[in-house]
């Protein structure tokens, strides 16, 4: 499998791991974005100014799309640092 399709795999992957705790496996709510936060992203504690940033049709909770928008951004800021 390519870099690519492995990336996008493990992006799915984790992405899967948190959503749906709360209910909705295609949606991942403020408690499983924070709760992904905790175990991935030790010392990130600002769940609700990344919801706000990402959360682009307003219902409270982050597709897989919003997601990955996420996972890019994220990676653009450190690249960048």
């Amino acid at each position: 499998m390519s870099g690519v399709l492995t990336t996008v795999a493990l992006l799915k992957q984790t992405f899967d791991k948190y959503a749906g705790a709360d209910g909705d496996k295609n949606q991942m709510s403020k408690k499983e974005l924070a709760t992904m936060l905790k175990a991935e992203l030790p010392g990130c504690s600002e769940v609700d100014e990344f919801l706000k940033m990402l959360d682009q049709d307003g219902d409270g909770s982050l597709s897989f799309e919003e997601f990955v928008t996420f996972v890019a951004t994220f990676a653009v800021l450190v690249g960048s640092a």
